[in-house]
C-alpha cells in the first residue's frame, strides 16, 4: 500500500470489504423476475429459446455489478486521496513565507501562489502564526502576523509588479518584526534571478533567529529581456539578454508596435551558445522607425520583454557654431542660415551665448544636445578638443562643415571622419580643367539611401580626401567623378560627419536645395538624445514628469495607477524603476519619456542558493497534485445504481418494445460501459441462440421490402436502390401496397426468404458468386421466391443460344449454369403478367426491344374462352435486357436519374408499369386468371 501514491482517511472502514463474498452468496442464491412475454405474430419466432427461458439464479455480470457497486461505496466511505502529498510544515513556531513578486515572476505566479497557499494550508493545521512578505512592495506594508484565513487573504492579493524586487529592504523588515520571535521557519518562493546585495540579505537571516529556510527556486530558461535600443544609420539596433548560465544557441523574435498597439515591424534574434546578450537589426526606413513606440519579445508575458521608445527618437536638440561672425548684417550669407532653416521644422536649436569656441562649446555640451553642426571651423583649442572628443564618444553626433578656415588647417584632426588634403579643390572656373559636378545617386548602404538623387545640384569647390582602403565606406554621397561629397565614420557611440562643401550657398548649390533638408534631417534623426537640460549657470534643472501610461505585469501598457507617482528627471542622473516609478512613459503626449526596466548594461543572473549555517531545504513549485477520490466513488457507485435498476427493468421485460425508441436509445449508451465490461446484453443473458442480423429480420417482416444484389460496384448499386425506390413509390401512388425502403443483399451471407422479388442487374466486371451464394439463390428459387436478372444490355434474346455473346450475357450464362432453371419463353401475350394490373403489350425498361423470358408454362394450353392462361405457381425466374432499374431510378427531388433510349416519357410510364405488374404478379400470383371463373361462380351461388 506504501508504494502506491493512495492514501485513505479512515482506513479502518476498508475491513468492510470482507463481507463481499457474502453479499456475492446473497445474489447467487436470488433468481430474477421471470420474463412475461406478449404474442407477437412471426415476431415471436425469432425469439424462441430452445433452452429454459428463465434462469434459476442472477447473471454473473449483474452479479460482479453489484459487487463493483458495494465495494466502490466502502471505498469512499474511507475517504481515500490520490497521490497524497506530504506536509511541508508541521508544528507549531512561527512561518515567514516570503514571496519574489517582481517583474520577472509572472509567468509562474500562479504556481507561486498555489505553493504559498499550501504552506499556509499546512500551517493552519497546527495553529502556527503566519507571515506574509512580498519582495516588490512598499516599506510600510503590513507583513504580521496574521492567521491562517487573513493570511490567505494577504497572499491572494498580492500581485506580480512590473519593477525589481529589494531583496535587501525586504528582508530587513523581515528582521525587524522577527526581533523577538525565535524559532521561525521561512519559507523563500523567489523568482530565480540575482539581485545587487541579494546575498547579503540571505545572509542576515542567521542573525535574526530563523531556524530553518525552505529554498523555492523556479527556472528561468525561457527568461530574456531588451535592455537597449539605438537607431543607427542603417536600422534600429535592439540588443536583448538572457540568463548568464544559460549555454545552448536560442532565438527570440522581437515585434516593433507603433503608438495604436499595430505590429509594424519584426526582427529575428539569436543568441549565440555560450552568450547571455544577443542583437539585432530591425531594417525599416527610418520614417517607419520614427512611429516605433514599444518593442516586444513574442512569448513571454513581463514587463522585462518589452522596451519602451520615447520622442528621443523623434527630436532633437542641435547646437549651431560658426567659424566667423561678419555675417551677422548679411544673413543670407551666414553658414548658419540655411542650417537653421533646415532644422527648424523638427529640431531644437541651440546657439552659444559666448564667441569664445573655449567657454562656447562646454556651455552647449551642458544643455544636453544631440547634434553639434561646426560650419568653417578649423583647428580648436585642445582643451575644447578633447570635451568635444569625449562626448562624441559617448554618444553625440559632430557635424562639420568645410570652408576656408577647415581647408587651411592641419591634415590630421580627431574630429574629422577622413583626412583632407589641404587647400579646396575649383571646378567649372576659368582656369579649371574640369566642370562643376553634380551629385551621383546615394550609396544603397548609407544614412541617405532611398533619398531621391538630387538633379539640379552642382559643386564648385570642394576639400578632398586622401585616399585610403576605407574611403568608400565612409562616402555616404559622392560626386558624379568619386570625389566624397559626405563623409562619416562612427566614432564608439558616436558619429562624425562632414560636408566637404560650405553650408552657405558659395562653393555648391546644395544648401538651397531641397535635398539639405532631406540629408540633415536623415542625420539628426539617427542620432541620439543626451538627455534632459541643464542650467545655464551650470546647475542641474530638474523636472517632474507625470505618468502617461506604465507597464503592467504581462508588459502592456495600461493607464498609470493611483500610487504611480512624478518622475523626476535631473541633468547627468538616470532615472531608477521603483514603486513610485513603474516603467512606462512620462510627461504629456507630445513629449514623452520613456522609463525602461533594463539598463544597456543589466545582466540576469541566476540567483545563488545560499550557504547558511542554519538548515536550508530545497523544493520546488508545483501544483497540488492531490486528489480526493470520496466524491467521484460516490458518484460512480450512483451511476452503477442506476445501470443495476435499469438492468432489473430490461430482464423483467419492460423495456423491451421501447427499446427501438429514442429514449430507450438514450438508455442503450447509459447500458453501454456494463456491456462491454460485463459480458452481453440483457437478451443475451436469456437468448443464448440468438444471431446477427436478427433485428434486420424483425424489421424485413414488419414491412414488404424489394431487394437488390449488391454487385460491389458503386455506381450500378446505387442506381439499383434509387430504381427500387422509384418503382417503390409508384407503387404506393398506385396501389394499396406500401413498399419500405429497398434493401440491399449479398446471396451469401444475408437471409433472402423474407424478399418476395429479387432484383440482380448482371454486371461482366463484377466477381463471380461464390458456390455458396449460388446455392442460396437456387435454394431462394425453389422456395418460391423469383430472382429478375438484368443483363441492361438490351441484347437478352439470345439467352440459351451459342451466339449470345455480349459479355453480360456471358456472365448471365456462368451463373445461371450453377443453378436449376426450368424452361424459359418470351412473356406470351396471354400471360398473367400482362394484365396482373396494367394491360401491357411488351415490358420496356429504359430500353425497348428486349423481351422478358419467365417460366414456360409447358403443362397449360391457351383457350380462346380464356382471356387469361391458367396455370398455378409464379416463375422462380425473370430475365430482361431493357435495364428496368435504370428507367425507375429517380434523385432525391423524384426527377428521373437517366433516360430512356430513345428518350420518351411514355416508355417511362410503361416501364413503371411493368415494374408494378411484376410485383403484383409476385405477391398474387395467377390470381388474375382465376377469374375467369367468377361468372359460373356467381351462378351457382344465385341459384
Amino acid at each position: 500500500m506504501n508504494a502506491l501514491p493512495l492514501a485513505f482517511g479512515a482506513p479502518a472502514i476498508l475491513a468492510a470489504l470482507v463481507v463481499l463474498p457474502v453479499i456475492w452468496w446473497l445474489l447467487r442464491i436470488t433468481p430474477p423476475r421471470p420474463v412475461r412475454e406478449v404474442f407477437p405474430p412471426l415476431r415471436i419466432l425469432a425469439q424462441l429459446l430452445k433452452k429454459e427461458e428463465t434462469p434459476n439464479k442472477s447473471p454473473w455480470w449483474l452479479t460482479l455489478l453489484r459487487l463493483l457497486l458495494a465495494a466502490l461505496v466502502i471505498l469512499a466511505l474511507s475517504e481515500p486521496v490520490w497521490n497524497p502529498r506530504p506536509e511541508t510544515l508541521t508544528g507549531k513556531e512561527p512561518v515567514a513565507i516570503v514571496l519574489d513578486n517582481g517583474w520577472s515572476s509572472n509567468e509562474e505566479w500562479d504556481a507561486r501562489k498555489e505553493t504559498a497557499e499550501r504552506l499556509i494550508g499546512d500551517a493552519e493545521q497546527s495553529g502556527a502564526l503566519i507571515y506574509i512578505l512580498g519582495t516588490a512592495e512598499r516599506a510600510n506594508t503590513d507583513i504580521g502576523p496574521f492567521n491562517a484565513s487573513t493570511a490567505l487573504e494577504r497572499v491572494r492579493a498580492l500581485a506580480v509588479r512590473p519593477i525589481p524586487v529589494d531583496r535587501a529592504g525586504a528582508f530587513a523588515r523581515l528582521r525587524t518584526t522577527l526581533e523577538n520571535v525565535s524559532g521561525t521557519r521561512v519559507a523563500y518562493l523567489n523568482d530565480g534571478i540575482d539581485t545587487p546585495q541579494a546575498a547579503e540579505a540571505l545572509k542576515s537571516l542567521e542573525d535574526a533567529g530563523i531556524a530553518s529556510l525552505i529554498w523555492y527556486q523556479p527556472s528561468i530558461t525561457s527568461l530574456a529581456g531588451i535592455r537597449q535600443a539605438e537607431n543607427n544609420a542603417n536600422g534600429l539596433t535592439v540588443h536583448a539578454v538572457r540568463p548568464s548560465n544559460e549555454r545552448g544557441q536560442g532565438a527570440v523574435t522581437i515585434g516593433a508596435f507603433d503608438e495604436k498597439g499595430r505590429r509594424i515591424a519584426e526582427t529575428g534574434l539569436i543568441f549565440s551558445a555560450g552568450e547571455a546578450t544577443g542583437q539585432a537589426v530591425i531594417n525599416a526606413p527610418y520614417e517607419l522607425r520614427n512611429d516605433f513606440h514599444t518593442l516586444r519579445i513574442d512569448g513571454t508575458a513581463q514587463a522585462g520583454a518589452t522596451y519602451l521608445i520615447d520622442d528621443n527618437n523623434k527630436r532633437r536638440r542641435v547646437a549651431l557654431l560658426s567659424g566667423s561672425e561678419a555675417d551677422l548684417s548679411q544673413p543670407l550669407l551666414s553658414p548658419l542660415y540655411y542650417i537653421s532653416r533646415a532644422l527648424e521644422p523638427f529640431a531644437d536649436l541651440l546657439r552659444p551665448r559666448n564667441a569664445e569656441l573655449v567657454r562656447a562649446v562646454p556651455e552647449l555640451l551642458e544643455q544636453k544636445p544631440s547634434v553639434v553642426i561646426m560650419a568653417d571651423i578649423g583647428k580648436l583649442p585642445p582643451e575644447t578638443e578633447q570635451v568635444l572628443s569625449d562626448w562624441v564618444n559617448n554618444g553625440g553626433t559632430l557635424i562639420r562643415f568645410a570652408g576656408p578656415r577647415l581647408a587651411g588647417g592641419s591634415e590630421e584632426d580627431p574630429l574629422l571622419p577622413v583626412i583632407l588634403r589641404k587647400g579646396e579643390r575649383s571646378l567649372g572656373g576659368a582656369l579649371s580643367w574640369k566642370e562643376s559636378q553634380p551629385v551621383a545617386a546615394f550609396p544603397e548602404n548609407g544614412p541617405f539611401a532611398g533619398l531621391p538623387t538630387p538633379q539640379d545640384v552642382t559643386v564648385t569647390r570642394q576639400v578632398l580626401a586622401e585616399p585610403s582602403s576605407d574611403l568608400y565606406d565612409k562616402s555616404w554621397a559622392n560626386l558624379a567623378d568619386g570625389t566624397p561629397l559626405v563623409t562619416g565614420e562612427t566614432r564608439k557611440r558616436g558619429q562624425l560627419v562632414l560636408f566637404h562643401v560650405t553650408p552657405e550657398a558659395t562653393w555648391s548649390n546644395l544648401p538651397i536645395s531641397g535635398s539639405f533638408v532631406d540629408m540633415l534631417h536623415r542625420i539628426v534623426t539617427l542620432s541620439r538624445n543626451a538627455g534632459p537640460i541643464a542650467g545655464s549657470n551650470g546647475a542641474d534643472v530638474s523636472r517632474a514628469l507625470p505618468p502617461y501610461l506604465t507597464l503592467n505585469a504581462e508588459g502592456s501598457l495600461t493607464p498609470p495607477g493611483g500610487d504611480t507617482r512624478p518622475l523626476i528627471a535631473r541633468a547627468g542622473q538616470n532615472p531608477q524603476v521603483s514603486f513610485d516609478n513603474p516603467p512606462g512613459f512620462y510627461g504629456v503626449e507630445d513629449a514623452m519619456s520613456a522609463l525602461n526596466l533594463f539598463k544597456p548594461d543589466d545582466e540576469i543572473k541566476p540567483l545563488a542558493r545560499p550557504d547558511l549555517t542554519i538548515p536550508v531545504t530545497t523544493a520546488r513549485y508545483a501544483v497540488d497534485e492531490s486528489v480526493q477520490l470520496r466524491a467521484p466513488l460516490f458518484a460512480l457507485a450512483a451511476s452503477m445504481l442506476a445501470l443495476d435498476a435499469i438492468a432489473i427493468l430490461w430482464l423483467g421485460g419492460h423495456l423491451r418494445r421501447r427499446f427501438r425508441t429514442t429514449a430507450a436509445a438514450s438508455l442503450a449508451v447509459l447500458l453501454l460501459p456494463a456491456v462491454i465490461a460485463f459480458g452481453p446484453s440483457p437478451a443475451h443473458a436469456q437468448q443464448n441462440d440468438s444471431k446477427p442480423g436478427d433485428q434486420t429480420i424483425l424489421e424485413a417482416i414488419n414491412v414488404t421490402h424489394l431487394a437488390y444484389v449488391i454487385t460491389g460496384d458503386s455506381a450500378i448499386d446505387d442506381i439499383s436502390k434509387a430504381g427500387l425506390s422509384g418503382l417503390s413509390k409508384a407503387l404506393s401512388e398506385s396501389t394499396a401496397l406500401e413498399p419500405g425502403e429497398p434493401i440491399g443483399v449479398n446471396p451469401a451471407t444475408d437471409e433472402l426468404a423474407f424478399f418476395p422479388l429479387i432484383y440482380w442487374p448482371v454486371d461482366s466486371s463484377a466477381r463471380m458468386p461464390s458456390p455458396e451464394a449460388i446455392a442460396k439463390i437456387d435454394a431462394y428459387m425453389q422456395q418460391g421466391g423469383t430472382v429478375l436478372f438484368d443483363t441492361r444490355d438490351q441484347d437478352a434474346a439470345a439467352i440459351g443460344f451459342e451466339n449470345a455473346t455480349t459479355p453480360s450475357n456471358q456472365r448471365l450464362r456462368e451463373i445461371l449454369a450453377g443453378l436449376n432453371i426450368p424452361p424459359l419463353e418470351p412473356v406470351p401475350s396471354d400471360h398473367v403478367l400482362t394484365k396482373s394490373f396494367y394491360i401491357l403489350q411488351d415490358f420496356p425498361g429504359r430500353y425497348r426491344g428486349s423481351p422478358l423470358w419467365v417460366q414456360a408454362s409447358l403443362s397449360t394450353e391457351a383457350r380462346a374462352d380464356r382471356p387469361v392462361r391458367a396455370g398455378d405457381g409464379v416463375t422462380p425466374i425473370m430475365i430482361t435486357g431493357n435495364d428496368f432499374a435504370g428507367a425507375w431510378a429517380i434523385d432525391a427531388n423524384g426527377s428521373p436519374l437517366l433516360p430512356t433510349v430513345p428518350n420518351d416519357p411514355i416508355q417511362r410510364t410503361y416501364a413503371y408499369r411493368t415494374g408494378i405488374n411484376i410485383v403484383m404478379y409476385m405477391l398474387t400470383g395467377n390470381y388474375k386468371s382465376d377469374q375467369v371463373h367468377v361468372p359460373d361462380l356467381l351462378e351457382r351461388l344465385g341459384n
